[in-house]
């Protein structure tokens, strides 16, 4: 049913992913399928990076680790943008389709006030990707 899963993460909150990692991972194995990770990131240093080639070789080494630990097949997707913050929907929507993915899992924040003020990224992939997309929370919320 699926080929490629797409998992958006943001490696600076990788405390906030488990329960996505995890469903994807398993829906991966489910269907045979391949996970591509996807990050975002700017051309400037970073906390986690001093240049998109540095957080390329992180996101590639989240990837190896994730696929070691889980037992899967991944890859790694890394997207340079001007400004992460303001470009992350539509930078997203495009690796979307540069990777080929037909299934997207993302974990997700519980709504609150400010959902009403910014839109939040699960919504807007699930609205424009194209494909399914299954929004995660983590336990409890």
């Amino acid at each position: 049913m699926f080929s490629k899963i797409m998992v958006p993460v943001d490696l600076t909150h990788g405390g906030k992913l488990g329960r996505a990692l995890e469903v994807a991972a398993d829906l991966a194995r489910h269907y045979g399928a391949e996970i591509c990770y996807v990050a975002v990131t700017a051309a400037t240093p970073g906390p986690l990076a001093h240049n998109p080639k540095e957080f390329a070789a992180r996101l590639d080494d989240f990837a190896r680790s994730e696929a070691d630990r889980r037992g899967v097949t991944a890859t790694s997707h890394s997207v340079v943008s001007h400004d992460p913050a303001v470009d992350l929907d539509t930078a997203l929507l495009a690796a979307r389709k540069e990777t080929g993915a037909d299934l997207v899992v993302m974990a997700s924040h519980v709504p609150g006030i400010a959902d009403w003020l910014v839109p939040n990224h699960g919504g807007h992939m699930a609205q424009h990707a194209g494909v399914s997309v299954m929004i995660v929370r983590e336990e409890g919320h």
